[in-house]
């Protein structure tokens, strides 16, 4: 779903960081701001203006659509009889593997 012109406002400035002149010379970073929700994403990765504002405004997309989703409600669930059982006799096992290493009682 695109976002509407009038709730985004793009930036250009000089980025930093390698690409040599062509980068230190040209306004080839992007800024763009979501105006209603105040998300901020800056491109910088490529030295074309305008890769870098498709990026932006892609990424910027992705945000706003992770925002949007709800996370689906978790259905308390019961363990079963069965496993409760099986739980039950492991611990009881256990406690008496234990109980074997425990050094014999002076009687």
């Amino acid at each position: 779903m695109p976002i509407p012109e009038d709730e985004i406002e793009i930036t250009f400035f000089k980025s930093s960081g390698p690409g040599g002149q062509k980068k230190n010379v040209t306004e080839s970073a992007v800024r763009v701001r979501h105006v209603p929700t105040g998300l901020i994403v800056v491109a910088t990765a490529s030295r074309s203006q305008h890769r870098n504002k498709a990026e932006a405004l892609a990424e910027l997309e992705r945000r706003l659509a992770a925002r949007r989703r709800r996370p689906k409600r978790r259905v308390a669930t019961k363990p079963s009889r069965a496993s409760q059982v099986r739980r039950v006799d492991e611990k009881k096992k256990e406690g008496q593997k234990k109980a074997l290493r425990r050094a014999p009682r002076d009687e």
